[in-house]
């Protein structure tokens, strides 16, 4: 017996659209193909309904390994009534932050040679705590030392779509976060690669 035809391309676009407005978190390509009927293109329903909502009131976005609804970034000025807390991370938790996303996988020992002071539990446990950084896998090393990474949530709250669109060096003086007196001048490397 022949397997039924996939639906019309519309129509897969319909259920993409579906699945990702109910969804809380970004929906990775591989999850949409497992729940569209077999034979769909999730890759073609997902361009088909980037192109549809450019220049709309929502855009669909990459979010790190996933797609998801966000407000075009011109319209967020529109949503500043909703009232947001915003808490000021520490210096230490701002560098130690820098050094998992540029760094990452990264262990304890590594973030305190590069900053060359030493990290405190609650540092790590409060960018745990707001979701930016989630323990990695183990090293394969004396001791087995725990890494640290950068989640979803981190790339989504800077608007990036994986560790690769961070700023490099060129970029963050050009921006003029590393002209100031005392800033400290943090080895980076570039992000995704291993060291």
């Amino acid at each position: 017996m022949t397997p039924p035809d996939p639906p019309p391309p519309e129509e897969q676009a319909r259920m993409v659209e579906a699945i990702l407005f109910a969804s809380p978190d970004p929906v990775p390509l591989a999850e949409l193909e497992r729940r569209l009927p077999p034979g769909s293109d999730a890759r073609a329903a997902v361009d088909r309904l980037r192109r549809h909502y450019e220049g709309r009131g929502v855009v669909l976005r990459q979010v790190g390994g996933g797609w998801a609804f966000r407000t075009a970034p011109d319209l967020a000025h529109l949503l500043s009534r909703e009232a947001v807390e915003t808490r000021r991370l520490s210096r230490a938790a701002i560098e130690t932050l820098a050094i998992v996303a540029y760094h990452g996988p990264v262990t304890r020992t590594e973030i305190e040679e590069i900053r060359g002071v030493s990290v405190s539990r609650g540092t790590l446990d409060h960018l745990m705590e707001i979701g930016w950084i989630r323990l990695g896998r183990r090293r394969q090393t004396p001791g087995r030392p725990v890494t640290y990474v950068t989640t979803e949530a981190f790339l989504d709250h800077f608007g990036l779509a994986s560790p690769a669109d961070l700023p490099n060096l060129a970029e963050l003086r050009a921006a003029g976060f590393l002209s100031g007196q005392g800033t400290p001048e943090l080895p980076l490397k570039p992000p995704g690669s291993e060291g």
